[in-house]
């Protein structure tokens, strides 16, 4: 019989995806690793096979927390709307002084990695991107079909410009700390742009 880890798994994996979140894939090394974990890199490398694989299941972590969180918002709030502003808001200023980062672990991925020195992870980190788009074309037909949205909106685009605007709003929040200017280009999301 195996000799059974002297760690828990899930609990290296949330610790991990901190770390990738807060300085990114390249600025993570194996040694900033081996401290936040506490973990050998040899036993890192037999858990998870490399900085990669622990990457892989670091950030899909991240994209299950993110639907759990959008989950959670949308069934708290009275309509589906509501439920994606909240999510919005819960993410861009409440969890602000919480998060390892301001900017979003996907999008920082996106932008750092490369086709030529990681096509793989590259590819991981745009897929989780076309996930959120996805559940965000969901919760914005389901609005339309409530009667929130008009019916001559296309859930797609709102989904895009949304998450365009979730990008754009992190990445200013960050530089600028105007949150309650954050707050109000929130508001204006919905009251304004293609749902109106």
């Amino acid at each position: 019989m195996g000799k059974k880890p002297q760690f828990d798994r899930d609990d290296v994996i949330n610790k991990a995806k901190d770390l990738y979140w807060a300085k990114g894939y390249h600025g993570t090394s194996v040694r900033a690793l081996q401290e936040a974990l506490d973990m050998r890199p040899g036993s890192i490398y037999a858990t998870f096979g490399s900085k990669d694989g622990l990457f892989k299941e670091a950030i899909e972590r991240y994209g299950q927390n993110s639907d759990a969180l959008l989950r959670e918002t949308l069934a708290q709030a009275p309509t589906k709307l509501s439920g994606l502003k909240h999510f919005i808001h819960k993410i861009i200023v409440e969890c602000r002084d919480t998060a390892p980062s301001g900017m979003c672990m996907v999008v920082k991925s996106v932008a750092e990695l490369t086709e030529e020195d990681n096509p793989e992870l590259l590819a991981i980190a745009k897929n989780l991107l076309g996930a959120v788009e996805k559940n965000f074309t969901d919760v914005l037909s389901a609005a339309i079909a409530e009667g929130e949205i008009s019916t001559d909106k296309d859930p797609v685009e709102l989904a895009r410009y949304v998450q365009v605007q979730i990008i754009g709003l992190r990445t200013f929040a960050r530089a600028t700390d105007e949150m309650k200017l954050v707050e109000k280009f929130i508001d204006d999301i919905f009251v304004s742009g293609p749902f109106r």
